[in-house]
């Protein structure tokens, strides 16, 4: 079982219903992905519907339009602009600025975004894995834009947006796919368990995926258990790239509409060691306000 595939499968299935809205902001909202869907002829807006042809496409596409084979990543219009969300900011600088740190662009995982994009564009289901490393690039660009914006802090460029080089960073990057995978699943138990309801849901949108049943069973298991947040502070402690995708991917996967919800973010950010203003910044980045 690769957890990439599991996490891939978990993020279409959409853990809440602002799920998407959530990776859509962080990736630039509406003006990056209408771009994207007008390149594959279908209008964003009315649920894009990729074929098969245009998924690779999309995925070579995207990596080109990011960079491609080029050193130099174009520039996005201001902030302030359409579509000047995450990607926006990421295409404004910081992926040129993770590229310098880890050798040159080519040295950065684009092409995971491409399929991220494409899922959320309503793109064909069998690519797990390739969504599952989208999500990992994602989180390590929000990451450290926003460990960027501590002052004095120089982050490092995390592994899932630094493609990794080495069996050892293959199996790192696997461990913290899966400490993802979990963060998210603890989120989600943050008000109360996950109903029996909520699980069915999650498995058969996982099974729509063609995973296997070892992969459904873990899966099962850890929506059953009871919460770990313990573990997962202890698990980043010492990394603050990790701390703070850990602290993104559960913003991805609750709608922070409850005061228990609430509660556990705080005691989430304060147990891996994020200052506000770190945290701030990824609640801006997914297009929510801190309470």
């Amino acid at each position: 079982m690769k957890i990439e595939d599991l996490l891939g499968a978990v993020v279409q299935s959409g853990m809440s219903k602002s799920s998407n809205d959530r990776m859509k902001n962080s990736l630039g909202g509406g003006g990056l992905l209408d771009g994207l869907a007008g390149m594959l002829g279908g209008a964003s807006g009315q649920g894009a519907q990729a074929s098969s042809a245009d998924d690779g496409g999309l995925l070579g596409g995207l990596a080109g339009m990011l960079g491609g084979s080029s050193n130099a990543i174009p520039q996005a219009a201001p902030s302030g602009s359409a579509g000047g969300g995450m990607l926006g900011g990421l295409l404004g600088g910081i992926l040129n600025e993770a590229g310098r740190a880890v050798g040159g662009n080519k040295n950065l995982a684009l092409g995971g975004l491409g399929a991220l994009v494409g899922s959320l564009l309503g793109g064909k289901k069998g690519l797990g894995g390739a969504v599952g490393g989208g999500l990992m690039a994602l989180l390590g660009a929000m990451a450290f834009q926003a460990l960027k914006s501590k002052p004095g802090q120089q982050p490092k460029v995390p592994l899932g947006l630094a493609a990794p080089r080495t069996e050892a960073e293959h199996a790192e990057l696997e461990r913290n796919s899966e400490l993802v995978l979990k963060a998210m699943i603890n989120a989600a138990k943050a008000d109360g368990r996950i109903d029996e309801g909520e699980i069915s849901r999650i498995l058969g949108k996982v099974q729509e995926s063609g995973l296997d049943s070892d992969a459904q069973d873990f899966l099962t298991a850890e929506m059953r258990k009871p919460m770990e947040t313990a573990n997962l502070v202890m698990a980043a402690k010492g990394r603050p790239e990790l701390a703070a995708e850990l602290y993104a991917a559960s913003l991805l996967a609750i709608e922070v509409d409850t005061p228990a919800e609430k509660m556990y973010l705080d005691q989430l950010a304060a147990g891996l060691g994020l200052s506000p203003q770190v945290a701030q910044r990824i609640h801006q980045v997914v297009g929510l306000q801190p309470a």
